[in-house]
């Protein structure tokens, strides 16, 4: 809980560094429409594969905090699979803030070239889940 004492040891500390980056942010979308980046630092976890590790799970976090930190709007797309491992690959998108338009003529731009490189959106390559029991989805 925030007390007078911790106020600008933490909260205001904090409200600075946001600045910072919405300001970094607004210097990045005076000279660019939208920035695109990877989603995460990984593929997608195997299906079942995932022990929970919460370390893990906010290093896979960590492309998308600016985002919200900035508050802006952002968009990740499935655009195809790792050579490696066969499992997906995001990638993010990034517009200025009330620009959710911009981010969405991006993002059905890039989903349109990826049905036409692949044949289909990418989304329907996903192979079918079955059985709706803990740690996997149904159909």
């Amino acid at each position: 809980m925030l007390s007078a004492g911790y106020y600008d040891a933490y909260y205001g500390s904090a409200q600075k560094v946001r600045t910072l980056i919405q300001r970094d942010f607004a210097q990045a979308f005076a000279q660019v429409d939208v920035i695109a980046s990877p989603t995460a630092p990984t593929t997608a976890w195997q299906l079942g594969s995932h022990g929970g590790d919460p370390m893990q799970d906010y290093l896979n976090d960590a492309t998308t905090i600016p985002a919200n930190l900035a508050g802006i709007p952002g968009l990740s797309l499935p655009i195809g699979t790792a050579a490696e491992d066969g499992l997906p690959v995001g990638l993010q998108l990034l517009a200025p803030a009330f620009e959710d338009a911009r981010l969405y003529r991006a993002g059905a731009a890039i989903e349109q070239l990826i049905t036409e490189r692949d044949g289909a959106p990418f989304w329907a390559q996903a192979p079918s889940l079955v059985g709706a029991s803990a740690g996997k989805a149904a159909n």
